[in-house]
């Protein structure tokens, strides 16, 4: 029983037996993606454990003082995706020195460890400044770690037939979803919050081990063996899903995160987890899964370009939102369902446009300058990025 695969003029024999295992690799290169973007969006979604510890109020002379603000989410992002920035800098020296596995085991074995180190911290009582600085060094590690593991598998899954990358992006898609779903169970445990703190630390150690584990299987299975092995094709860094619009991180999560509910109970409790994270999460999944069936405008639109600039409305919506505390911006939007609207269009047409743009960048070329214009595309989205996360701060100042 035989299938033919034709590639370069030339017929290659495969055993169909070894379509058997495409499934199991389709399944680990999911547990791959939802890996790679598990640090992201776990301290994303911890943001309120962070400031909660961090912007502690205590009694002096009678009176509740509260102690200075560290801006925990804006130094976050910002942290966060400069390594991202660096790492597309050097990108073009780093995978050629140093192997495949290197950086792929390597990274995820770092990436454990500043997990363990950051569930271990929820125990220990620091210091506010201390706890920050620990807190930012593992960000920036972190992330520096993830900026390689993404660039490696993202190599890894291109010497995969095409479907295998969506797969890939669809766990990355998935993975705020499951860092959103986990701070929602964590709070619901009615436990004490170290312990759901604890908890919810200890699960991105337990998808970090899986995903080593996963990536160890691989080799082991004669579809991925054929197929990584049979190709000869260059690494290189591309855009993961993680990266969006800058608009984007310039409000999220910096300044939704600080939305106040009008309602009090325990919705509160409950209120940024659900309307903040895993509406973004679960919307901008949707944003991107809408382009395999739907792709509008074409690519040589003027129209698109115009759309995206558009997206600069939700900056000023999100920053009349019942944001607390406030400086300077008046507050038009109070009530809950509002917020959630304007949070559905906010990252429904983040996932649709950063997807429909890596979609049609390559196409705007000719076919030889393809590989260029993605390296473009990765630098200055990078940048982007970066540049939106500074901008968080003078935005959060000014609401």
């Amino acid at each position: 029983n035989i299938c033919l695969d034709n590639s370069m003029d030339t017929y290659k024999a495969v055993d169909c037996g070894l379509l058997s295992s495409g499934c199991f690799v389709g399944i680990i290169f999911f547990i791959l993606g939802l890996g790679t973007l598990l640090p992201w969006n776990f301290f994303m979604t911890a943001s309120m454990y962070f400031n909660n510890r961090l912007n502690t109020s205590e009694w002096s002379n009678g009176t509740v003082t509260t102690r200075k603000e560290y801006y925990f989410d804006n130094w976050m992002t910002l942290l966060s995706q400069l390594p991202l920035l660096l790492f597309t800098l050097l990108n073009s020296f780093l995978y050629g020195w140093i192997s495949e596995k290197m950086r792929i085991a390597g990274s995820l074995v770092f990436i454990l460890f500043f997990f363990i180190l950051t569930a271990v911290l929820v125990k220990i009582s620091m210091e506010e400044d201390r706890f920050f600085s620990v807190t930012m060094a593992t960000i920036w590690f972190i992330n520096s770690f993830g900026a390689v593991l993404q660039g490696s598998l993202f190599g890894l899954v291109g010497l995969l037939p095409q479907k295998y990358s969506a797969v890939f992006m669809s766990g990355q898609g998935l993975a705020g979803t499951f860092a959103a779903f986990a701070m929602i169970f964590a709070i619901a445990s009615e436990a004490d919050s170290e312990s759901a703190a604890l908890g919810y630390f200890i699960t991105p150690c337990v998808g970090t081990l899986i995903t080593l584990f996963s990536y160890m299987l691989l080799p082991k299975l004669e579809f991925a063996r054929f197929y990584l092995h049979s190709k000869s094709k260059s690494y290189e860094l591309q855009t993961s899903s993680r990266l969006l619009p800058t608009v984007t991180l310039s409000v999220f999560p910096a300044i939704t995160v600080d939305v106040k509910t009008v309602y009090g109970g325990k919705w509160e409790r409950y209120f940024i987890p659900v309307f903040c994270f895993l509406f973004f999460n679960m919307m901008d999944f949707t944003g991107r899964t809408v382009t395999v069936f739907f792709k509008w405008p074409s690519k040589d639109s003027r129209l698109f370009p115009l759309l995206v600039v558009c997206r600069v409305i939700f900056v000023p919506l999100l920053m009349m939102c019942n944001v607390q505390e406030r400086h300077y911006m008046p507050v038009l939007f109070s009530n809950d369902f509002i917020f959630a609207t304007i949070m559905v269009f906010f990252s429904v047409s983040s996932g649709y446009f950063v997807c429909l743009s890596m979609t049609y960048a390559p196409q705007l070329v000719e076919p030889k300058d393809a590989e260029t214009a993605g390296a473009l595309m990765t630098f200055f989205l990078a940048l982007g990025l970066s540049l939106g996360a500074a901008l968080s701060f003078p935005l959060r100042f000014l609401v």
